[in-house]
């Protein structure tokens, strides 16, 4: 896919930046000092802040690299440097972006303009186009891409074994093949209210939020705004099954462990589902309800030691349950002024992604306990989507991750994670970090605001 001159160069770059944007070293104030805002994040804005301007020419952020003449302050020895930096922007004005998914060196983004973007080594590598319905989800398995979108299917595509950077659309699901014969049988139809009419149980009559994989990779699951969710067989593209999961619109679902599925919806609870052999095939069963709240469940992620199931919802908080005491409640993480959007877990990291406009990084001890490392500040809307990637130039004895982050600012921004980052201080101010790793103090420990985490709509 041939893309415009203007899109040949997006990775922004330090020699490009804007006049009078780019930061210097920015004063560490003393606990109880009045500390000034870093520019560009101020949660109370997003009801009112013009998102259609590009998003390169709002942020003050760039590329930041040291040459020979210029020493990195990880290598001066600074105290307030934190190793989890900005390391640049990937900017394409065609769209918000509404989901990611990282492979090797390759990341693909979705936006609402219906197009799949594939950038490689941050510069643009290859695209495609669905033929409607903007981009809500999108995995990798293996040799496939699937793509579940607003107008309720999941589109599959092949990568050309001749050229990779050649994709073809493979099928559709529903299939027409299946969606014929079950026109055919009169039980294949089931009531919606909300239409008022019946359609086929193997079609999704809403939008797709979210799509899995099981861990063999053989069943893909979608989520919907339907209500249900659908589990799938990822060779022939077939519906096995079509679940009607909650009261309001399934946001988010995940594979968990031991043949569980977790999933939360707009109507406040997080459910488990268990998967069981039942004759050539599975079926899956209702477990247990494991949260049930008045405010919407956003998010959900499970960690790669699949231990620990995290939940993200409304009203900014981050509450876990660990597998090794049978999934009782382990504790919240507060971190956030506004809602949820998206979670990820890597290593003993977990990212959260919210409508405040930031990423919370939180680190895992052995024992269970979370502590936030800090919180990477930089777009100018709602963090949408996350993904992440090991960062393969670490050095020896330190575990970093490449994270990158989507947002409704139209921005995919590039963030290096390290697990051996500093803490935050207990009981004082959270602690924000510049591009070039420089901390400054910021918004006392933020604690979650119900009443502000509205954004009219409880599906995301």
């Amino acid at each position: 896919m041939k893309g415009s001159t203007r899109a040949n160069k997006v990775f922004s770059e330090e020699s490009t930046s804007l006049p009078g944007q780019k930061f210097g070293r920015l004063k560490n104030y003393p606990d109880g000092d009045e500390s000034p805002s870093p520019p560009n994040y101020d949660p109370d804005l997003l009801g009112g802040e013009d998102l259609s301007s590009s998003p390169f020419t709002k942020s003050p952020w760039s590329t930041h690299m040291y040459n020979k003449e210029h020493t990195s302050p990880e290598a001066a020895g600074e105290p307030n440097f934190s190793p989890n930096v900005l390391m640049g922007s990937l900017v394409r004005e065609e769209g918000h972006i509404y989901s990611l998914a990282a492979s090797g060196d390759l990341l693909y983004t979705g936006s609402d303009s219906k197009n799949i973007r594939i950038w490689k080594k941050q510069n643009e590598f290859s695209g495609f186009k669905s033929n409607s319905g903007l981009v809500k989800a999108i995995i990798l398995a293996n040799d496939k891409i699937f793509t579940g979108h607003q107008d309720g299917k999941i589109r599959v595509w092949r990568v050309s074994t001749k050229n990779p950077s050649n994709h073809k659309r493979v099928g559709t699901l529903p299939t027409l093949r299946n969606l014929l014969r079950c026109s055919m049988k009169p039980s294949s139809y089931v009531e919606v209210r909300r239409h008022s009419s019946k359609v086929l149980w193997i079609k999704h009559f809403d939008a797709i939020s979210c799509l899995s994989l099981s861990e063999d990779k053989t069943l893909l699951y979608s989520a919907s705004w339907d209500k249900t969710f659908k589990v799938w067989r990822a060779s022939d593209f077939k519906c096995l099954e079509s679940i009607n999961a909650h009261d309001d619109a399934v946001n988010a679902l995940v594979v968990g462990f031991d043949g569980l599925v977790f999933t939360g919806s707009a109507d406040g609870t997080v459910k488990i589902w268990r998967k069981e052999l039942q004759g050539k095939g599975t079926k899956h069963f209702f477990s247990q309800t494991l949260l049930k709240q008045e405010c919407a469940v956003t998010a959900l992620a499970v960690n790669p030691e699949a231990t620990i199931v995290y939940c993200g919802s409304s009203d900014g908080l981050v509450n876990f349950w660990e597998r090794e005491k049978n999934l009782q409640h382990g504790g919240v993480l507060r971190g956030h002024k506004l809602a949820v959007l998206c979670l990820a877990a890597a290593g003993c990291l977990v990212f959260s992604g919210s409508a405040d406009m930031g990423i919370c990084v939180w680190r895992r001890s052995s024992e269970g306990d979370h502590i936030c490392l800090s919180v990477l500040t930089g777009h100018t809307g709602p963090v949408k989507c996350l993904a992440v990637e090991k960062d393969k130039e670490a050095t020896s004895g330190e575990t970093r991750w490449i994270v990158y982050s989507g947002s409704l600012d139209k921005s995919v921004k590039m963030w290096r994670v390290s697990e051996q980052a500093p803490p935050m201080v207990p009981n004082q101010k959270h602690q924000h970090y510049t591009s070039d790793g420089y901390c400054v103090p910021m918004l006392s420990s933020a604690p979650s605001f119900a009443s502000r985490t509205s954004m009219g709509s409880r599906r995301i």
